[in-house]
């Protein structure tokens, strides 16, 4: 989760809601890591997460990232739980809850939902304050600038 931190940081420098995300092999090395770049790109996809598992299934070669782990520094949306469904990923861990927008503990529950395809260990609250403390640390400073 600390690695995920960097780049929650990183993205909050460059303006963008500050998640970071880290994709890990089955044996816990590193294989790709992502943060938010939905401004940048001027795409509403550009999620951490989702960016991460494009990068780790095109770097492994392959589209399933099967025995691999997602930590994330936020609840995935419903958008990026349902794509790490399609990812096959084994494991999702996450730090802060978002009671608004997530998609795992929260809002549609994609991983609870019958006929879901693939069912992906859940480890929440990783690191939560110290996730949690970043955004709001970021959206105070936006709504200061507004």
């Amino acid at each position: 989760m600390d690695h995920a931190l960097v780049y929650a940081h990183e993205a909050a420098l460059v303006g963008e809601v500050p998640v970071g995300a880290v994709v890990l092999g089955p044996d816990g090395t590193v294989v790709a890591v992502g943060r938010n770049e939905v401004e940048a790109c001027h795409d509403a996809s550009a999620h951490a997460e989702l960016l991460a598992m494009r990068r780790a299934a095109q770097r492994l070669g392959t589209p399933r990232l099967l025995g691999c782990t997602v930590v994330v520094t936020l609840e995935p949306c419903a958008m990026c739980a349902a794509a790490m469904v399609h990812f096959r990923c084994e494991r999702v861990v996450f730090g802060a809850y978002d009671p608004k927008g997530g998609g795992v503990e929260h809002g549609a529950r994609v991983f609870e939902r019958p006929g879901c395809l693939h069912v992906p260990e859940v480890i929440g609250g990783v690191r939560e304050r110290a996730s949690a403390q970043i955004l709001r640390d970021f959206f105070r400073q936006l709504r200061a600038r507004s």
